[in-house]
């Protein structure tokens, strides 16, 4: 709880600016950086339906949904998921976050469904585990009504919960990771060259079919090494590859690029994250900072 000069303040900790400002707490940054991951999701997802996408049809199809109101229904659905992520930057609460978690594995289990094989499910683990790893950042409650109340206190991060809370960023990026790269050798995915050649990456010489496979090997070593270091270096690395990879798209001038490059967020987030946990991994949290107004 926090105080104003005349008692305790009840207003939403976004219009409590003095506050927003005081706090400067590790906590306070992985509460932040874990919600802007939900909210590019949830906004550049719903702006791809608003815009409607042809790629999602099959995802229609799975459900024997035809195209005529396929075409219709998407923009709903992304008008849903925009105001899902306004919520979530203005008042984000329990419910909302597994509900996104749960939303975002149905979303990515579509594709396998579809036809797109299961390696597109597993790169898109951000899509699911962003929105559950800020879910287990403020920690389980019994109480329902705590369920909906909106989290504006920064979480208490003891040593234990950061470690396992690193686990989970670990396991998302290595997810990401390995998914991606395996779309290349193991999947012979044909967007990917055409995303290369639209990108000029044919002007190095080398066959796009062998700079995919070599890129995609790249990336699963990545993605294994993921879950086993801890350097600070590394995880930068893996920030500047993912939207690196992902601007790929607005070079190569596919459609809807720049909501293509926000709705993966939360790939770029799992490595900040990964770096902004690691503090808490030795030094004691002190008690007072869980009441800090976030």
């Amino acid at each position: 709880m926090s105080y104003s000069a005349t008692g305790p303040s009840t207003a939403p900790a976004w219009l409590r600016p003095q506050e927003r400002i005081g706090a400067g707490s590790a906590g306070w940054k992985l509460h932040w950086l874990l919600r802007v991951g939900v909210v590019l999701e949830f906004v550049g997802h719903g702006a791809c339906g608003v815009n409607t996408k042809a790629g999602w049809l099959p995802y229609f199809h799975v459900f024997a949904i035809p195209d005529p109101i396929a075409w219709k229904v998407m923009p709903g659905i992304g008008t849903m998921d925009i105001c899902l992520g306004i919520v979530a930057l203005l008042a984000p609460f329990r419910a909302l976050l597994l509900y996104m978690g749960i939303w975002g594995c149905f979303t990515a289990l579509l594709r396998p469904a579809a036809g797109e094989g299961i390696w597109e499910f597993i790169e898109r683990s951000y899509n699911y585990g962003i929105p559950l790893a800020l879910l287990y950042l403020h920690g389980p409650t019994a109480s329902l009504k705590d369920w909906f109340r909106s989290l504006d206190t920064t979480p208490e991060v003891s040593p234990e919960r950061s470690r396992k809370l690193l686990c989970i960023l670990r396991a998302i990026i290595a997810l990401m990771l390995i998914g991606h790269g395996a779309l290349g050798p193991f999947w012979d995915k044909k967007g990917l060259l055409a995303l290369y050649k639209g990108a000029g990456l044919n002007a190095f010489g080398v066959p796009l079919e062998s700079l995919r496979a070599g890129i995609g090997f790249f990336e699963i070593g990545l993605g294994v090494a993921a879950l086993y270091t801890r350097s600070f270096g590394f995880f930068v690395f893996i920030f500047v590859w993912k939207l690196g990879s992902e601007l790929l798209y607005p070079a190569s001038g596919a459609a809807l690029a720049c909501w293509e490059v926000i709705e993966r967020g939360g790939s770029y987030v799992a490595p900040l994250a990964a770096l902004c946990v690691q503090p808490f991994l030795s030094k004691p949290q002190s008690k007072g900072r869980e009441r800090d107004a976030i």
